[in-house]
């Protein structure tokens, strides 16, 4: 797996980058099929706008973005809005496999 970190209209020092790649790999310990993540950071203007994409297996991608002031706090938002997402998708998905099938309800 692996963290692609780009960056509009600025830069980014090597802190961000290693503190965005650091928890960026964490979403691996929520959703182990994630197979790319991809980071985008934008200055515009006095604001910072950080877009998180994540490529799951089987045709599932999240998106997620958040606008701020600081590069850092603005991504930590945008990161807990993705880890939200990919925590609801994965109860959903197993909640589907222990539904009981309908021929078993209507015996009841």
């Amino acid at each position: 797996m692996q963290v692609a970190i780009s960056c509009k209209h600025g830069h980014l020092d090597n802190g961000q980058q290693e503190h965005i790649t650091r928890k960026s790999e964490k979403l691996l310990t929520y959703f182990e099929r994630v197979t790319a993540i991809s980071v985008t950071v934008s200055h515009e203007k006095d604001r910072v706008r950080v877009e998180i994409l994540v490529d799951a297996e089987h045709k599932h991608n999240f998106v997620a973005f958040d606008v701020g002031e600081l590069v850092i706090p603005t991504f930590d938002i945008a990161l807990h809005k993705m880890e939200q997402q990919i925590k609801k998708y994965k109860e959903k998905i197993q909640d589907h496999r222990r539904d009981r099938p309908l021929n078993e309800l209507a015996g009841e």
